[in-house]
């Protein structure tokens, strides 16, 4: 049996709400989150390239500012390296048949916030409980 991928954001939108998470739907963000890997393994290899290059001559000013920028590739690198893990994760998440349900509380997040955050694992109400929590134990700190 063949799938019909929607081809754009309208036509997975105008799915009626009985079909969430069919198989269409699910190789719709399938593919969403294997091109936004590829574009983060490209940025990573970039990444890369400009630390090996990173140069330590110059004057003491010039080192600094070396030092800087390999610092924010360094915090750069970090980032991205942490969305390619939750991509990863996301894809599995998609192979187990547990994409698009909320970690929490097993309802569905919704292709609206999906669309917005392929990786999301929580719905709205309950990424903003987990940030009230957050919030709460920092003040108490």
């Amino acid at each position: 049996m063949t799938v019909t991928i929607p081809a754009n954001e309208q036509e997975l939108l105008a799915m009626p709400a009985e079909d969430y998470m069919n198989e269409a739907q699910l190789e719709y963000f399938r593919q969403l989150l294997l091109k936004e890997r590829k574009e983060v393994e490209e940025t990573l290899e970039e990444m890369r390239g400009s630390i090996g290059m990173a140069e330590s001559s110059g004057d003491d000013s010039d080192r600094a500012a070396s030092e800087e920028e390999l610092r924010y590739t360094l915090r750069q690198a970090d980032r991205e390296t942490r969305l390619w893990r939750k991509i990863n994760a996301t894809l599995d998440r998609i192979d187990e048949g547990d994409y698009g349900f909320c970690e929490e509380t097993g309802e569905p997040i919704g292709l609206k916030r999906l669309l917005l955050r392929p990786t999301a694992t929580l719905t709205i109400e309950a990424k903003q409980r987990q940030e009230q929590q957050e919030n709460h134990y920092a003040r108490r700190r």
